[in-house]
């Protein structure tokens, strides 16, 4: 029988632990915008299940985007539906690269990630799920290079 080498050990003991040291998130999913291209009619949607109705709560707005990428900013139109139904929609602009054009976030090659506040210190006010929508606002039917884009929602300090 062959024995486990201890740096594999050492391999998942660190996948575990830096994915689980993140005690004030409560949702965080990313999708994948399909061949990095964001259609106008791709709405990419998150369903929250909210129990807490007490707590206050952070949500941020999750973009990956390539390097190619022609503009500096994302527009975003965020509709939320409530438990009850009610919808709201917000336009988010998020801001993914500075005057000069160095790209904002963190980066790895030619990708870069950013996470952006859309709201802060807010109370859901009903428990049950709620649904995210996103549909990109950028008035192009195709916009290239977007690879990701997600939401996180973590409570508030």
């Amino acid at each position: 029988m062959k024995s486990v080498k201890p740096y594999i050990y050492i391999f998942f003991v660190t996948i575990i632990s830096v994915t689980s040291c993140d005690p004030s998130r409560v949702f965080e999913d990313n999708i994948r915008i399909p061949d990095g291209v964001w259609e106008q009619d791709n709405i990419v949607s998150f369903d929250l299940m909210v129990e807490d109705t007490i707590s206050s709560y952070n949500l941020y707005v999750n973009v990956r985007n390539a390097n190619l990428y022609p503009m500096s900013n994302l527009y975003l139109f965020i509709t939320t539906t409530a438990p009850s139904g009610h919808s709201i929609m917000d336009t988010v602009e998020v801001i993914l690269a500075d005057e000069k054009g160095k790209w904002l976030g963190s980066g790895l090659g030619d990708i870069w990630d950013l996470q952006q506040a859309y709201k802060q210190n807010i109370r859901f006010a009903q428990r049950g799920e709620y649904t995210f929508e996103y549909e990109q606002a950028m008035r192009v039917e195709r916009l290239p290079f977007i690879l990701d884009v997600g939401l996180r929602v973590e409570k508030a300090d």
